[in-house]
């Protein structure tokens, strides 16, 4: 027959109470050390009886030791949770600080725009005129400055690409002298008599044979006619 149900509630006879007390503590204690050899926990166990008894396990050999293991632990733990609370509402007020100056960014730059102008006051409307022509004064001033530095970089390329230019055409002119220097005594003298024979051809060409001079004629007197013999 088994063992019946037993109800969860205080003892009243003293001595059935100091019974079980001394029977569920033993098992307790049993349990406690199997638990730390079957699974290597680390386990402190504190009992104190009714009457102030103080009974007490630790398979770590100091009790002490698992207790500020305990403490250091609820510390970490709590102090994490502190921390991530802390981080949790800094970012929040930090994510609604940017949130907001989003839109104040949006709102100016709507304004600049032209739009939006319907909720300013005059004075607002006049700040944001004197934005604009502090604006416009700097863009001019940055657009002139660029023009400058463009028209600067265009004629210091001009001077570079004349320099260059006017070596070429030396190095041009020491080339071609180079070449005339490289034709022979024969060859010039051959250009010239070959100049020389198309000039008096020439000449005789255009002279008609005058230029030979006319031999003697010898006269024969044949009656009334003359008959010249060369």
């Amino acid at each position: 027959m088994g063992r019946g149900k037993i109800e969860i509630k205080r003892i009243e006879n003293t001595t059935n109470r100091q019974v079980t007390f001394c029977k569920r503590r033993n098992g307790l204690l049993k349990k406690a050390y199997e638990l730390s050899i079957l699974c290597d926990a680390e386990i402190a166990l504190i009992v104190f009886s009714s009457r102030g008894r103080l009974y007490e396990y630790s398979n770590n050999n100091s009790i002490r030791n698992t207790i500020e293991r305990y403490k250091k632990a609820c510390s970490d733990s709590t102090g994490s949770t502190s921390i991530t609370e802390i981080n949790a509402q800094y970012y929040q007020q930090e994510s609604a600080k940017l949130r907001q100056q989003i839109q104040m960014l949006q709102n100016y730059n709507r304004h600049l725009m032209g739009d939006a102008l319907s909720n300013l006051t005059v004075k607002e409307l006049k700040q944001l005129e004197n934005r604009l022509e502090r604006g416009m004064t700097r863009i001019r001033s940055k657009k002139d400055e660029m023009l400058i530095a463009e028209i600067e970089y265009l004629q210091k390329k001009e001077i570079e690409l004349e320099n260059e230019n006017v070596y070429l055409r030396t190095k041009i002119s020491e080339v071609e002298r180079h070449q005339a220097n490289m034709v022979s005594v024969p060859e010039m003298n051959a250009i010239q008599a070959l100049a020389s024979r198309n000039f008096f051809s020439q000449n005789i060409i255009e002279g008609g044979g005058a230029t030979f001079p006319q031999q003697n004629k010898k006269i024969l007197h044949l009656g009334d006619d003359e008959l010249f013999v060369t």
